[in-house]
């Protein structure tokens, strides 16, 4: 019931119910949030009440995404987060490094414009469609996460992962591929019809049979094998 009513017309005003009520309460899932980045509504975008993002208007968010307690995004560089990622509890996004410009400027760097100062570090981020950050997981300037993957929780990713990556270690090395967990249900008619990206299930398909091949191949050739 509460659900079909949100789903409807009255869920812009229950949104911005919730808005106001998060000023004043302990953190819970706003339901709705409004982008600024290109001013378009996303109903189903869930964001922490006790989330942080710095320079909204060069953040940009997909529909059906959610972001987790006390997150801490810093969009001064500019961060594009695609439809329907996940971003865990205490994570950080981070775009921008002053850690070289205050030595370099000492008293000097407030006076000087951002873009002007020397060994500053502004690079955007980007998270692909359906991608899931665990917890406390960093992400540095200039990182380009695919589609599909799974940053370990505590990761500290400095270099870009490609789709369907898992990341994991300080600082992240690729450890695996979400295909091999999304290939065990291949078999599921229903995941079929609801897998976040139609043509990229049939490549997960198409890995799952050629992992069962390898795996057909080596149980074969160790089955042969003559006892000494």
């Amino acid at each position: 019931m509460l659900r079909a009513i949100y789903l409807s017309p009255l869920g812009y005003i229950i949104s911005a119910a919730m808005q106001a009520v998060a000023t004043f309460k302990q953190p819970f899932m706003v339901y709705g949030y409004y982008c600024r980045g290109d001013r378009k509504f996303r109903k189903n975008t869930r964001v922490s009440s006790s989330a942080s993002i710095t320079s909204a208007e060069k953040f940009h968010i997909g529909d059906h995404a959610w972001i987790g307690h006390y997150v801490v995004i810093d969009a001064s560089g500019g961060v594009r987060i695609g439809e329907g990622v996940q971003i865990s509890f205490h994570s950080s996004i981070v775009t921008h490094g002053s850690h070289v410009s205050i030595r370099l400027l000492g008293n000097n760097y407030i006076r000087i414009p951002a873009k002007q100062r020397p060994g500053m570090v502004l690079e955007s981020v980007s998270i692909g469609d359906y991608s899931y950050l665990g917890t406390g997981a960093t992400i540095l300037p200039g990182v380009q996460i695919g589609r599909g993957c799974v940053i370990a929780a505590g990761a500290v990713v400095r270099e870009n992962v490609p789709d369907f990556g898992v990341a994991a270690g300080v600082p992240a090395r690729i450890v695996g591929d979400t295909r091999d967990q999304d290939a065990a249900f291949v078999n599921d008619i229903s995941v079929a019809g609801t897998y976040f990206d139609k043509e990229r299930w049939t490549v997960v398909c198409a890995y799952a049979a050629q992992s069962k091949t390898a795996e057909n191949a080596a149980s074969d050739s160790t089955s042969n094998v003559e006892p000494a």
